[in-house]
């Protein structure tokens, strides 16, 4: 059995975050489950959290982390390292899509989604490696997107342009974080449409005007992208996988991570791109005399 580890998981309260949290306690962690709003709007989802450790005695606990706060990530990390005197896994989970015609959004909405999906990830980060780093040891996982690399549609623009931030950033942290021991995994999911809140809670453009002036060519694609995505996904596509890839990266011995793992039922051709993306990337390190900064698993 592997050793348990302390692990938090942010964006806990639905979908994939949810999900993880939960699968993660069940392989044996000690799990904070990541969750703005705990007192407030999502109280109900801590109550369930609650009940779901009881039910399967699991080490699953809710800790109030708002991924655009410093001041938030600082105290929530504080608590935990407090607690256990360490902190093992950083899971970046939380995210938040946005649908609708590039133009529509407003320069603010897309700093916004720019501030959830990549800026809240280097919040937690200036929070956890400190004592990741002086420890030795750690681990990052952030759930990223398959449209980085993928067939992407239109009418998700900022969504996926936030996400192949992330994923940029975080192809940048593993090479900058290795000496210090603490590795990078980024698990890849393909466009769940079922299981997740993603689609149901998407937000919308502010302008209006613009959106309509869309509608005359383009309203039925807008309508029914997900329609159109779900149709790519075989009957026994479950959303679940996703939180069990992430569960096997967490517990493989360290050093033998693939910087990706592909979640992706769909199929868009993403593992294939990105296969040929991080193959470069390792010839690139060879060449420039970079090899101490590559796992066996980098190319993986």
């Amino acid at each position: 059995m592997n050793p348990s580890k302390i692990v938090v998981v942010t964006g806990a309260s639905s979908g994939f975050g949810a999900l993880t949290a939960r699968a993660l306690a069940h392989a044996g962690h000690t799990v904070y489950a990541g969750i703005r709003e705990t007192e407030g709007r999502n109280a109900p989802a801590v109550a369930d959290l609650h009940k779901y450790a009881a039910d399967n005695s699991v080490d699953l606990r809710p800790i109030e982390l708002d991924v655009s706060s410093q001041t938030s990530a600082d105290a929530a990390i504080s608590e935990i390292v407090r607690a256990h005197g360490r902190l093992d896994v950083v899971v970046h989970n939380a995210g938040h899509m946005v649908l609708g015609p590039a133009e529509a959004f407003t320069p603010e909405q897309i700093a916004q989604v720019y501030d959830t999906n990549v800026v809240g990830t280097q919040r937690v980060n200036r929070a956890a490696l400190p004592y990741m780093r002086d420890r030795h040891e750690g681990l990052l996982v952030w759930v990223g997107s398959s449209s980085t690399r993928g067939g992407c549609p239109p009418f998700l623009g900022p969504y996926f342009a936030a996400k192949a931030a992330m994923d940029a950033l975080a192809v940048s942290y593993a090479g900058e974080l290795i000496r210090f021991g603490v590795e990078t995994a980024i698990v890849v999911p393909g466009a769940y449409t079922e299981g997740t809140n993603h689609f149901l809670h998407a937000g919308r453009p502010d302008d209006a005007e613009r959106v309509v002036s869309y509608d005359e060519k383009y309203a039925t694609l807008m309508d029914d992208v997900n329609v159109r995505l779900a149709g790519l996904l075989p009957p026994t596509a479950d959303v679940s996988e996703v939180a069990e890839a992430i569960v096997r990266v967490v517990d493989m011995p360290a050093g033998t991570r693939p910087l990706r793992t592909h979640v992706d039922p769909s199929r868009d051709g993403s593992e294939v791109v990105s296969a040929v993306a991080d193959r470069i990337r390792v010839d690139f390190f060879r060449r420039i005399g970079l090899d101490d900064l590559l796992t066996p698993g980098s190319s993986l």
